[in-house]
């Protein structure tokens, strides 16, 4: 039986005026969420991750904070949380990994969470994932999830974010669950909501992202901006994306970059060295972007109110939508949309600071093969950058085995 929640009618207190709230960071990664709280004034007493080379970062960066290695042998959570902050494991919920849910090995590890909330409640639950959990298996794993936290209390709400409402020229959009035990977590995550800015649908005169390890069902074409940075490609190799120039040259961006466009400082994963330099694209591709953790954070301190007129209760079988709230008398529908704020992100090209690395001779070559092989249409201005790109770095190796 569901645990009675806190009643619709009367409005469950606010969370205090710009309050900080002691967090505790489950599956950190190399802390986007927990900095981005920390900027909203938030505190972070507890960290744990699993990866070395992720908790080398969090070991420099988050200094003085208590560092747990493996959430399985974490007992419980510190007496005084308030709030619990976790990036979930996404590899088995994500387009690019096995699809296979909550049974997946990685992402099953959700039930830790469930299980350290119920040993110990906490306020303020807050969750990440990939948008793919609102559709793989009609939201299977999302209904599991949100109908844990109701059994223990909590009401809920979640919205899908884009990134680029906080001004970061990358096209990645997660889905944030925001739980309370007393407040009200829609006043928090939907009550703010702006027009989404438009974007040029052209690729003249501006630089584009694309996924160079992709080719046979997509490319991830992302005009002015970059595709979601990832931590992989779909066979586990650690993969910047690339980047076609104005004047049709082919880079994969500095790491430099890749680190600000998830709203990091530059050279936030750089104690990921001492483990291996090849870790860090992988750690920034697995990151939350540090933007949205901040609004949420400035959210909990000082929440708005969300009206709900209009809000629709979903039947039994509907599709999940992209932003959706339970107050214990079932599930709604909600028009907030993925832009809460509305900051006009930098064009790609000026955002990037550091000189990026030609798209190797077999990289580009790869990508032609896979993109002859499929059905997918490339338009001429693409097709062709790609395939002199290709001719200008034959001559150049060819060139240089001459000179050897």
């Amino acid at each position: 039986m569901r645990r009675r929640m806190a009643t619709h009618g009367k409005k469950a207190a606010k969370v205090g005026r710009r309050r900080s709230l002691k967090v505790a960071g489950i599956f950190a990664g190399v802390g986007g969420l927990e900095l981005g709280l920390s900027r909203a004034g938030h505190v972070t007493k507890l960290l744990v991750e699993n990866d070395r080379a992720a908790r080398a970062v969090l070991g420099e960066r988050f200094e003085g904070v208590r560092l747990h290695g493996n959430v399985t042998t974490l007992s419980r959570l510190p007496a005084r949380t308030e709030l619990l902050a976790a990036g979930f494991p996404c590899q088995d919920l994500s387009q690019v990994g096995q699809l296979a849910g909550l049974k997946g090995e990685k992402s099953s590890l959700v039930f830790e969470i469930l299980r350290l909330l119920r040993r110990r409640r906490v306020p303020w639950v807050l969750l990440e994932n990939v948008p793919f959990m609102l559709y793989a298996s009609r939201g299977r794993a999302l209904r599991l999830i949100t109908g844990e936290l109701e059994d223990l209390g909590y009401h809920w709400a979640y919205r899908t974010i884009d990134s680029r409402a906080f001004g970061l020229p990358q096209r990645r959009e997660r889905v944030f669950i925001l739980a309370s035990l007393e407040n009200d977590p829609r006043d928090v995550l939907l009550a703010e909501d702006a027009a989404s800015v438009s974007f040029p649908r052209r690729a003249t005169g501006v630089a584009c992202g694309f996924y160079w390890t992709e080719g046979n069902r997509g490319l991830g074409w992302a005009v002015d901006c970059v595709p979601p940075l990832k931590g992989g490609s779909g066979i586990g190799i650690p993969s910047a994306p690339g980047i076609l120039l104005p004047d049709g040259s082919l880079i994969t961006p500095d790491i430099r970059d890749a680190e600000r466009l998830q709203g990091f400082p530059s050279r936030w994963t750089l104690p990921a060295t001492k483990v291996g330099e090849r870790h860090r694209w992988r750690l920034v591709g697995n990151a939350v972007s540090v933007p949205v953790a901040e609004w949420i954070g400035r959210r909990l301190g000082k929440p708005g109110e969300y009206d709900p007129e209009g809000d629709e209760r979903l039947r039994r079988g509907d599709t999940l939508p992209r932003a959706a709230w339970c107050m214990g008398e079932g599930v709604h529908r909600s028009g907030a949309s993925a832009w809460p704020a509305r900051r006009q992100p930098r064009a790609l090209l000026d955002f990037l600071l550091h000189s990026g690395k030609p798209l190797s001779l077999k990289a580009a070559v790869g990508l032609q093969k896979r993109l002859r092989a499929s059905s997918l249409h490339v338009p001429r201005e693409r097709e062709s950058a790609l395939r002199n790109h290709i001719d200008r770095l034959s001559r150049e190796d060819a060139k240089a085995r001459l000179a050897a």
